[in-house]
């Protein structure tokens, strides 16, 4: 199975701990990764935007990647939440495993 990183931002540390949390405990992410507050300049709707903003970091498998978009659009505040696929190229093997046994 390939493997995956997906990253994505939240509106707060609570609303990225709901969407690790049910990620990891529907078996979609393996983990996930809370990485704290940062400032986000992005345009929205012609304008430009800075906010605080939370990353976060899913580890899972190729396969479960479209249901773990479905399940961030429902859970997100945002109206287009970031949600994007990162192909894990190489890593350890055992932790590859890993994700892949904790994905079922």
């Amino acid at each position: 199975m390939d493997r995956q990183l997906i990253y994505m931002t939240a509106s707060s540390a609570e609303e990225a701990r709901k969407i690790g949390r049910t990620l990891v405990e529907e078996r979609l992410a393996a983990c996930a990764n809370i990485l704290g507050d940062m400032t986000s300049i992005y345009r929205w709707e012609d304008t430009v935007q800075e906010d605080r903003e939370v990353a976060l970091i899913a580890k899972t498998t190729a396969a479960h990647v479209p249901r773990i978009i479905e399940r961030v659009k429902a859970l997100h505040s945002y109206e287009c939440p970031c949600v994007v696929a990162v192909p894990i190229s190489a890593g350890n093997p055992a932790f590859l495993d890993w994700i892949e046994a904790e994905t079922v």
